[in-house]
């Protein structure tokens, strides 16, 4: 790319190498959320062989689930420092090298730090970036390619959890672990394809003769990422060189972002339980181990349908202001679903259950990302996506291990049920009310009138826009999110302003 960039006055292109982008995500979207819950099919093989109990195996997925979340902040500073490609390419690595040596475990030990730690750190390194890279080339069809995105996880889930029987039975657990390693090395060819969107030119460079070109080009692609994904430079001091903002703590301060925070950490205590637990509690019912695998593909199935379509309703005009509340229909429907299907036990009442469950998750997967994306601004959301998955992983921390202790405790799985259900239902509870309440009259400021809210998010980052001849310095933004206006100075020239649709350009 040299040291060509893309700028966010040109907008995203809405398509173009954009595809290639979203497969690549769809990809790593299937692996970061699929393959966790997966690798459940495996756990009565460790609990024999290692004479483990349930909870003590579920371990394995919990601590993956907890470094794809947990390393959130990590993976923004890494992005922000190297790049998106590089990022995912060392990502792709550590993933497939976790699941190698794992499959010479001797020790839960051993399981935990390479299946759980390097695996989930490998997905993590992955996942976040394409994320990322996502949104630089989509936004008016924003809706649109994240609900496509989000339907890799229901498709690989459909996919990895009966190959994951079939690896058991042919293989064992270890020759299972260890081709399922082979697999996951496609995420290095998904991290190939994630190049910066094109701008219109490149920026010059006072620097760049004093360094190797490989060197200058490189960090220049990794400028260009950051700069399109909104992360701010530091002041450069006096004969120096700006210092990129590695991580933008200051979002923290963002009404919005602690409704967002708070939603997601009781969302997260729950919503992972059922699906987990799911293929077990089957077996246990009497349910043949084919059949019981074969329930995660039927949520699988459903979910590939309601991603996309969910998407697509969360991008029409008269929606996509309303997003947070979809959102919150969307976690009260998975909790009920739990909720009333506790005493399921009847091989069609899981059925019945498995599709509810996917069609309610499928809509919480379709809308998570662009909930956030509406509630921080692109500017932000590289930042606001780290430290959500932190306080993701505290809750992933605690949910499932504390279902599987319940489970070899009480041997009784209704109970996980209502508990998951209550959790995911009060969620959406409070970003119900939460929205209603707290956000309405930052809303109202944030749109002007005879704008929409697609509008809003737009001026929002054009004030933020690098390329700008009067772009606002860091320190011009408020705690609450609300972007500052400039003040005309008495006796000085008015700035042109361009004219809206529909406004009287004397108004302006």
């Amino acid at each position: 790319m040299g040291a060509g960039g893309p700028r966010r006055g040109a907008g995203p292109p809405d398509g173009g190498w954009g595809w290639a982008v979203l497969g690549a995500c769809f990809v790593v979207t299937g692996f970061a959320y699929g393959f966790p819950k997966a690798v459940s099919v495996f756990f009565r093989a460790l609990m024999r062989d290692f004479g483990a109990g349930y909870s003590d195996t579920a371990w394995v997925s919990s601590i993956m689930l907890a470094m794809l979340y947990g390393t959130g902040p990590v993976s923004s500073i890494l992005v922000t420092r190297f790049g998106c490609r590089p990022v995912m390419l060392v990502g792709g690595l550590l993933a497939s090298a976790g699941m190698v040596l794992a499959s010479f475990a001797t020790r839960l030990l051993e399981l935990y730090l390479t299946a759980g730690v390097l695996t989930g750190l490998g997905l993590a390194l992955n996942f976040q970036p394409s994320l990322i890279m996502l949104g630089l080339y989509f936004e008016r069809r924003r809706p649109l390619a994240n609900g496509l995105a989000a339907a890799g996880s229901p498709v690989f889930l459909s996919a990895l959890s009966p190959l994951g029987q079939q690896l058991l039975e042919h293989f064992g657990w270890r020759g299972g672990f260890l081709l399922l390693g082979g697999l996951l090395l496609h995420c290095c060819a998904c991290g190939a394809v994630m190049r910066p969107p094109p701008g219109p030119g490149p920026r010059p460079r006072g620097d760049s003769a004093d360094r190797a070109p490989g060197e200058a080009e490189a960090e220049a692609e990794a400028e260009a990422e950051a700069e399109g994904a909104g992360l701010r430079l530091r002041e450069a001091p006096p004969g120096g060189r700006a210092r990129r903002r590695l991580l933008d703590v200051a979002v923290c301060a963002d009404r919005a972002f602690g409704v967002y925070a708070v939603t997601k950490f009781l969302m997260a205590l729950g919503l992972f339980v059922p699906a987990i637990l799911l293929v077990n509690y089957a077996k246990d019912a009497g349910v043949p181990d084919a059949d019981a695998a074969f329930l995660l593909s039927i949520v699988g199935f459903v979910d590939i349908v309601a991603r996309p379509a969910c998407g697509a309703l969360a991008g029409l005009a008269r929606l996509r202001p309303h997003v947070a509340y979809l959102f919150s229909l969307a976690l009260m429907a998975n909790g009920l679903t739990d909720l009333s299907s506790a005493r399921a036990r009847s091989y069609g009442a899981l059925v019945a259950f498995c599709v509810a469950f996917g069609l309610s998750y499928g809509m919480v997967g379709a809308l998570q990302f662009e909930v956030l994306m509406a509630a921080v601004g692109s500017h932000r959301f590289p930042s606001a996506l780290g430290l959500v998955l932190l306080v993701e992983a505290v809750a992933v921390l605690i949910g499932p291990p504390s279902a599987g202790r319940l489970v070899d405790a009480l041997k009784n799985y209704e109970i996980i049920f209502y508990l998951a259900g209550s959790e995911v239902a009060l969620a959406g509870v409070f970003m119900a009310i939460a929205t209603k309440c707290c956000l309405r009259g930052r809303r109202s400021q944030h749109t002007r009138p005879g704008q929409g809210a697609e509008g809003a998010a737009s001026d929002s980052e054009d004030a933020e826009a690098p390329g700008d001849s009067e772009a606002l310095p860091t320190g011009a933004e408020e705690p609450g999110g609300l972007q500052a206006r400039e003040v005309p100075i008495p006796g000085a020239a008015a700035p042109e302003v361009e004219a809206e649709p529909g406004r009287d350009p004397k108004s302006v």
